[in-house]
């Protein structure tokens, strides 16, 4: 009886504590602001409508905004909160959500008529995960040779180095040995990552579930790596 007992009130704590971290009362990363002073979010459709000047008011110091995703579907509050990132005084970039599925040239050829190069946006970013991405890939050589072709296009077109959004899995099996010249942003939201792992990362999702005023809902949160401004983003100083 008392191991049972014990089993319900461990399933209990646990299901409250997934409850409370799901909601965001609970952080498992907290960067200090004297290290990490440049710190940003990410937004998608799924944040619903955001007050871009609350936010702007709250401290955030650049947003990366859902652009596209594989080579036709375009986030419908994109253009939205664009204009009024802008409008608010957010730096803002774009990024693509890159699917497994579709060839890399035509991702990129897509998320440049959404995102034509802007002077006053921060570099583009292709985010590469297997979360929500498609399975009907064969050979993750050639996922990495259509990235590569999505990377180049788009560095042709903007003049810069796309920025690589990563989980440690999809760094390990997609990217292996390769690519090894672009940007990493790093999600690592149980662990704060070293200066030196993830080669390098510029930029760190310490969250998956924060919340900041101006905005309905759980949100990403992400930190600039220690001693850079946002003109490595192609922004202005922070």
């Amino acid at each position: 009886m008392k191991t049972l007992m014990g089993v319900a009130v461990g399933t209990l704590i646990g299901g409250l504590v997934l409850g409370l971290y799901r909601i965001g009362a609970i952080q498992l990363n907290h960067p200090d602001p004297a290290r990490y002073p440049v710190l940003g979010i990410d937004v998608s459709h799924h944040q619903g409508e955001i007050d871009w000047p609350t936010v702007a008011s709250a401290g955030v110091s650049f947003s990366y905004i859902k652009s596209t995703e594989g080579r036709d579907f375009v986030d419908p509050l994109f253009e939205t909160n664009w204009n009024a990132a802008r409008e608010a005084g957010v730096p803002r970039g774009a990024y693509h959500f890159f699917t497994f599925c579709s060839p890399g040239s035509a991702q990129a050829e897509h998320f440049l008529r959404v995102v034509p190069p802007s002077e006053d946006a921060l570099t583009p970013v292709a985010d590469v995960e297997f979360a929500g991405n498609c399975t009907g890939y064969s050979d993750l050589l050639e996922v990495r040779r259509e990235l590569r072709s999505f990377l180049e296009t788009v560095e042709r077109a903007w003049g810069r180095k796309p920025i690589l959004y990563l989980t440690p899995d999809s760094l390990e099996r997609v990217l292996g040995p390769d690519l090894a010249d672009y940007p990493v942003w790093i999600r690592s939201v149980f662990f704060e990552p070293s200066p030196r792992s993830y080669r390098g990362w510029l930029l760190w999702q310490f969250s998956g579930n924060d919340r900041i005023p101006g905005v309905e809902g759980p949100i990403d949160r992400n930190a600039l790596r220690p001693g850079h401004s946002l003109r490595v983003l192609g922004g202005p100083p922070a």
